[in-house]
């Protein structure tokens, strides 16, 4: 989860809150790739998730990272809790994953070597000190009480906030990891077009990096459980946004949303201020019970954005947000996969050709069943199999069509970053299907075996 943002003075128009939206246009040529992941950490020994301090612990890992691999510490309340280096954080989820939130990159080579010095560079560290860490979409044997909080005051705040709007929000924060990319956009109307794609498709991405089939020691009966837990969070700041596909929809369409979305917090001089369920719209007017007679900064507004948790959502970029955390190779497999639909406008009317005849229901039931039955989904005459596949060849044809080279011009282009994704296509097999046949098959129901066979 993000870190406090920085936006800016004083909101002295309305119209601040759209033209921040609209900073973040640039032309092609400047559009970047940041791939954010996140990954949960364990004592080999014991298979216990890190506590936050002592030998074997996050603060362990951080420090490590910050001593022998030069990362900057950030700090909150005298605890270490995130990293700086290059453009780049590491920062901690609330039940103690790490997570890498890439610097904006200019190619997938590029993002794909970040998250590869990132992952050797944990290893060395957790090795030295009998830690783990792996990929899933979600814990799968540890219960919510083992997950410990992390020491961060804005995650003490939802914490106690997640459990009267929902049953599943303590359970997103403790015991769920995503990998996410951050994409630009030209204009307002690339914006739109960009994220009714996002929308549209992030059940097919939801399908093929599901990777959460278990919870609590045992099969829960879906292929991406983190998916399930998103859908009963909090409706007031989750979900598939149907305005989004409304005519009017654009900056201001995007502002007028996120004002409705109840504040958690307000930062302030290294502290988190509550304001849960309070109202930005008051916070603007002065009338904010936590800070009466104060107006908010571009950086509040900034802070609150990150507050909205659809499938997708806009900042200064786009966050793709409907993928499982996994192995990885996946971790570059999802950059390909949007880069390829959204940064090539061939790829991108391809996909929007696709979908733009979708009603709201038509996608809610793709991104439920996508979460269940991952490939096999099916809903009316949408088979989720074929979909993926013409999907994924939209995307490669846009990755071609970039033509960007890495390893110093040997590789052509960036399409081989689907690799993993069209095994999945060709098998008809997601990482979650592959985790139920070993755990049904080799380990004899012995869910402690996913520890060792497949951690980074």
């Amino acid at each position: 989860m993000s870190i406090p943002q920085s936006g800016g003075g004083p909101i002295e128009r309305h119209e601040q809150l759209a033209e921040y939206l609209a900073s973040g246009c640039k032309p092609r040529d400047q559009w970047r790739i940041g791939t954010e992941h996140e990954k949960f950490g364990y004592c080999k020994d014991s298979l216990k998730p890190l506590p936050y301090a002592g030998e074997r612990s996050i603060q362990a890992v951080l420090e490590g990272l910050r001593d022998r691999h030069n990362w900057q510490p950030v700090t909150e309340g005298g605890n270490l809790i995130g990293l700086t280096k290059d453009g780049a954080n590491v920062s901690l989820e609330p039940g103690g994953a790490l997570e890498l939130s890439g610097a904006p990159l200019e190619t997938i080579h590029q993002t794909c070597d970040e998250v590869n010095e990132h992952l050797r560079d944990v290893k060395d560290i957790a090795d030295a000190i009998g830690v783990g860490f792996i990929g899933l979409g979600a814990a799968p044997i540890w219960s919510h009480d083992e997950m410990p909080l992390m020491p961060k005051g804005r995650y003490t705040l939802m914490d106690s906030y997640m459990q009267s709007v929902g049953t599943m929000g303590t359970a997103m924060m403790r015991r769920t990891c995503t990998v996410q990319v951050n994409l630009d956009f030209a204009s307002e109307a690339d914006m739109v077009q960009k994220m009714r794609v996002a929308i549209a498709l992030q059940p097919v991405a939801t399908a093929l990096f599901a990777n959460s089939p278990f919870f609590d020691g045992k099969p829960n009966g879906h292929k991406s459980w983190r998916s399930r837990i998103w859908r009963d969070l909090d409706d007031a700041r989750t979900g598939m946004i149907p305005f989004v596909f409304d005519e009017d929809f654009g900056f201001e369409r995007w502002v007028e949303y996120a004002l409705d979305v109840p504040m958690y917090f307000v930062y302030r001089d290294g502290k988190y201020i509550n304001a849960l369920g309070q109202s930005f719209r008051d916070f603007l007017k002065g009338q904010l019970p936590a800070l009466p007679g104060e107006t908010p900064t571009m950086s509040d507004w900034a802070d609150h954005l990150t507050t909205a948790f659809p499938e997708a959502r806009v900042k200064k970029y786009i966050e793709m947000r409907g993928a499982d955390g996994g192995p990885w190779r996946r971790l570059c497999a999802l950059p390909a996969f949007w880069v390829g639909l959204t940064y090539d406008q061939t790829a991108l009317d391809a996909a929007w050709d696709l979908v733009k005849g979708w009603d709201a229901e038509t996608r809610e039931a793709l991104r439920v069943a996508a979460s269940v039955d991952g490939l096999q989904a099916q809903v009316g005459d949408i088979n989720m199999h074929e979909l993926a596949r013409e999907v994924l060849n939209i995307a490669e044809a846009g990755l071609k069509a970039r033509a960007l080279p890495g390893a110093g011009g040997l590789v052509p282009d960036e399409t081989h970053f689907l690799n993993a994704l069209k095994d999945s296509i060709e098998s008809g097999k997601t990482p979650a299907d592959e985790l139920l046949e070993q755990y049904h098959g080799d380990w004899g129901g012995d869910l402690s075996r996913i520890y060792k066979e497949f951690s980074y």
